[in-house]
């Protein structure tokens, strides 16, 4: 029974832009997607914008010509006189840009950049300043109009205190920021509900500012992607920047608020560009919150997905967040800690719904999101689609890190041994040759699936001493790192704290995972049953299949925890930084640790397209 809750690009600028803080605003999805954009337009205010703006009430604003030349009294003689080349364009009031999906105003009065949305022109969706420590420019000086030709404008900024930056636009969602020498970076401000630091190895870290009462600035170890999830549901902010050592942090409202958000981004940039892009759609992210209501029945939300694409949450399955992709039917999964449960999310048609159960609790809530798309016909662009646009395909390549997300097998002969390749699954095979009699006749089939099976025990048995060396490396790396920096010592001993529960489950589990050599006298006891006929096979054989399985299982259970207990370490490390600046860089080393173990993981530790 269903019940129902709620209602219903990264080039380069032409020669000779000096390296200044370069901000690329430039609106993408139209043109991704082969329909037609408007031209880019430079408006001159004629007059400085006062303490408030209306960027639809354009009255009294003038177009700046593309052709400088028709500025002069006799355009044709101006082009063919070198005399008149290089005069600058002078702005009586403010300049304004629009490209028919974001509109810019270079606020002089108030030294930012305010960027408004085409979609809804009245909603104010960002403003940019750069950053000279911490500290923001008072007013815009002037600006210079560096490229116009309605399909590209650039403009350079100069502001008070001689910060200066470089603005192009042209028909994509890109925002890139290049710091000069007399800037460390960008601040963004915006209402954002949400942070988010993607990972596509890991666990998303999930900001959420009600879980800081008491913070006004966390640190975010995010490596080259965070997105925000604006306030509405209907717009996700996206910043990425290429590798190096930039420091994010963010600025959180006011202490005691009762609804708290994220009000601005700061990012050092480390010299490197910053890229942001703004995505509209209608429902593009969601909170349901996770009720008692929730646990074990189907339940129906009332949103909807806007567009196909792989939505995904984060919900808490046996006590760890996981992140969880929406299927497309509804269906149970087994997994090696919690066993057999109903998979807690799917669409059935446009409907999304939830199963949750004590395995999967219904706690906090759920954030519905997406980081990439699925049909070729979405009209939006996805945070990926961004990520490659902007610091490209081959930067891309480590970091969505395809050959890592890929299960590593456990099939020996691939499609041409058994289907189901466990010892569950070659047991039932076996035992069911022995169950019709056909053990003699059958023995090559039977004897390849003993071998089937050994190899799925040592693949396990080799993944389980992979997660035995990561846990006594970083251990070993988290003691050191204490004795080096003692003010980090309570952070780094709860992390090593974690890692030694790898070794204490193997200690727990080693006489039932058994043994490589274990599994060897199993294989030669199964297959000289197939020797010759003997009534006593089938009992023999059911009894050695107990013990094919006994062992399997326990190796699955212990596989399972490990996974999870790097998980949990690669989490708890970038949550545990975030009111600690200091260890912002330690951070990352454990979560790049963490990372590199979680690469191809076997079926048993997770599913498929994690």
């Amino acid at each position: 029974m269903i019940s129902r809750r709620g209602v219903g690009t990264r080039d380069s600028f032409p020669c000779g832009i000096p390296l200044v803080i370069l901000l690329l605003l430039i609106v993408w999805a139209p043109a991704a997607h082969g329909r037609e954009t408007a031209n880019v337009v430079i408006w001159d205010t004629q007059s400085r914008l006062g303490d408030a703006v209306d960027a639809r009430d354009r009255t009294g604003w003038k177009v700046v010509s593309t052709d400088p030349f028709t500025l002069e009294a006799d355009p044709a003689k101006a082009f063919s006189d070198p005399g008149y080349y290089g005069r600058e364009y002078t702005f009586d009031g403010d300049a304004v840009v629009d490209n028919g999906c974001i509109t810019v105003v270079f606020w002089s009065a108030r030294g930012r950049l305010v960027m408004y949305s085409n979609v809804d022109p009245a909603a104010k969706v960002l403003e940019l300043s750069p950053l000279a420590g911490t500290a923001e420019p008072a007013k815009i000086a002037r600006c210079s109009i560096l490229r116009n030709t309605g399909g590209e404008a650039a403009l350079e900024v100069f502001f008070d205190g001689g910060s200066s930056a470089v603005l192009a636009f042209d028909r994509t969602e890109i925002v890139q920021i290049k710091p000069a020498a007399n800037a460390t970076g960008v601040r963004l401000r915006s209402k954002i509900d949400y942070g988010v630091a993607p990972d596509f190895i890991g666990d998303d870290l999930i900001i959420n500012p009600s879980q800081y009462p008491s913070t006004r600035v966390l640190n975010v170890p995010a490596e080259n992607l965070l997105l925000g999830l604006l306030t509405g549901e209907n717009r996700l902010l996206v910043v990425t920047w290429p590798e190096a050592r930039q420091q994010l942090r963010l600025g959180l409202a006011d202490v005691g608020q009762q609804a708290r958000r994220i009000e601005s981004m700061d990012l050092d940039c480390d010299g490197q560009n910053v890229y942001l892009a703004l995505l509209e759609a209608p429902g593009i992210w969601h909170r349901e919150p996770l009720t008692a209501s929730f646990l074990e029945k189907d339940v129906a939300i009332g949103w909807k997905r806007p567009f196909a694409a792989r939505w995904i949450t984060q919900l808490e399955e046996s006590g760890l967040k996981t992140r969880f992709p929406f299927r497309d039917t509804k269906g149970q999964i087994w997994r090696g800690v919690p066993g057999m449960y109903m998979y807690p999310v799917w669409f059935d048609g446009d409907t999304t719904c939830y199963r949750l159960s004590k395995k999967v609790m219904p706690r906090g809530e759920s954030l519905i999101y997406f980081l990439e798309g699925q049909a070729p016909d979405v009209p939006i662009s996805s945070p990926v689609d961004i990520l490659k646009a902007t610091l490209g395909r081959q930067a891309c390549d480590a970091i969505l890190d395809l050959p890592g997300r890929k299960l590593r097998t456990h099939h020996r002969r691939a499609g041409e041994g058994i289907r189901r390749a466990c010892t569950c699954g070659c047991t039932e095979a076996i035992e069911a040759v022995f169950k019709e009699g056909q053990e003699v006749e059958r023995s090559e089939y039977v004897e390849g699936a003993v071998g089937d099976m050994v190899y799925f025990v040592a693949r396990h048995v080799e993944r389980i001493d992979e997660y035995r060396v990561f846990a006594d490396n970083v251990a070993k790396f988290l003691r050191e790192q204490g004795s080096l920096s003692p003010g980090w010592k309570p952070y780094l001993d709860s992390l090593e704290q974690i890692a030694t529960q790898i070794p204490s489950q193997y200690d727990v589990q080693k006489q039932n995972i058994k043994s490589l050599e274990y599994a060897e006298e199993l294989s030669r006891k199964t297959i000289a049953l197939t020797a010759r006929k003997d009534a006593k096979n089938l009992p023999a054989c059911l009894e050695l299949g107990k013990q094919w399985r006994g062992m399997g299982g326990a190796q699955d259970g212990l596989l399972a925890e490990c996974h999870m207990i790097v998980r949990r370490l690669f989490q708890e490390a970038g949550y545990g930084c975030l009111d600690r600046p200091a260890a912002v860089e330690l951070a990352k080393e454990i979560r790049s640790r963490c990372r590199q173990c979680l690469r191809n993981p076997d079926g048993y530790e997770v599913w498929s397209n994690y």
